[in-house]
């Protein structure tokens, strides 16, 4: 039988068997957590020591954690909570790039950088909601934000990191007003993210409903994905050591033919954009997924279409967007593993040049 080696993980990671245990006991509660009786608090009272633990494993107060249903519902939240117009980065999720019309796109560098005097260029026209990921979904490229946000603030904007990518990972930014993080990219299930802002105050409720997270975001929270998010965060990973088979894997490419995208930015230590010249994205994700390897072309919310990289296209890449795919490790992933993909990315590489 052919084995299957996932190498996917920045589209989705496996529940965590702490996170499934976790989840399965708040699922055996009968309350609701806005309920007065003796259920009702005792499930409540499980929400809110689960609040403290994934604020102490962030690094933020329980009070600025408002619970939404994944990264996708946090960005909007803020997007369209705050009130203000939004400027966004080149390189950003859907999610953010497609909540609004009225977008303003900020250009980055062919590093994949934010170009910062470009961004001081559009706050010049007043006030804005900055929205820029920590670490690029496709790349890895960290950015800047500590001086994204210095910008921001010093014309009166408000930025907004996306960690859906990086949290977990390294710490969260100092300078965020709003920061979006995601479940089942930390070993909770999907259906479970959060939007913590500095002060929550400045939001506007986008789900009205039954004044649940302190009237910011209406309806019965997911109780089972929030016991299992704070039971994921609470599990120690080694990323340097991810960092490190990175590392190996791309020398071996790189020696193979491949072109790493991003790699003269600092970036997040689990992603790679391996460029094949030649050979379009679709065509490596299909070949190398029947030889048993699963990876992706970008971002995984394309309605499971392949499309041509706008994170590459944005970096100046030309027809080599379109030819790049993304691999993203975890903790769990083996040198074995990673040797296997080796050779069947080199042998791939090999059957290109043979043909041409």
């Amino acid at each position: 039988m052919k084995s299957h080696i996932y190498l996917d993980h920045a589209a989705t990671t496996p529940v965590l068997p702490a996170a499934i245990n976790a989840m399965a006991a708040a699922a055996a509660l009968p309350g609701n957590p806005s309920s007065v009786h003796a259920a009702g608090r005792a499930a409540n009272g499980l929400m809110e020591t689960s609040r403290d633990a994934i604020a102490a494993a962030l690094g933020c107060t329980p009070e600025q954690i408002i619970f939404t249903s994944g990264g996708t519902e946090a960005l909007a939240l803020a997007i369209q909570g705050s009130g203000l117009p939004l400027i966004a980065s080149a390189t950003e999720h859907s999610a953010v790039l497609a909540a609004r019309d009225d977008v303003v796109i900020a250009p980055v560098l062919p590093s994949g950088l934010i170009d910062l005097n470009a961004l001081e260029r559009l706050l010049k026209s007043g006030p804005a909601l900055v929205a820029v990921q920590a670490g690029n979904n496709e790349t890895g490229v960290l950015q800047p934000l500590a001086d994204v946000a210095a910008l921001t603030h010093r014309h009166d904007g408000l930025l907004l990191a996306d960690c859906v990518q990086s949290a977990g990972k390294q710490p969260l930014p100092d300078g965020a007003d709003f920061i979006a993080i995601s479940g089942h990219k930390l070993g909770a299930p999907m259906g479970i993210g959060a939007l913590i802002a500095r002060d929550p105050a400045r939001l506007q409720p986008v789900q009205r409903g039954g004044g649940q997270e302190r009237g910011h975001r209406g309806g019965t929270p997911n109780l089972p994905g929030i016991a299992a998010l704070a039971a994921a965060l609470s599990q120690p990973h080694d990323w340097a050591a991810v960092a490190a088979r990175r590392a190996a894997l791309e020398a071996r490419l790189t020696a193979a033919g491949a072109i790493i995208h991003g790699a003269a930015a600092p970036r997040l230590p689990h992603i790679s954009s391996i460029g094949l010249p030649g050979m379009a994205a679709s065509t490596q994700v299909m070949r190398l997924d029947l030889d048993g390897f699963m990876v992706s072309a970008g971002a995984a919310c394309s309605s499971g279409k392949v499309k041509t990289s706008h994170v590459l296209s944005a970096m100046g890449l030309g027809a080599a967007a379109g030819e790049a795919i993304r691999i993203s490790l975890s903790p769990a992933t083996t040198d074995a593993e990673l040797n296997a993909f080796a050779a069947a990315w080199a042998a791939l590489a090999t059957r290109l040049g043979n043909r041409s």
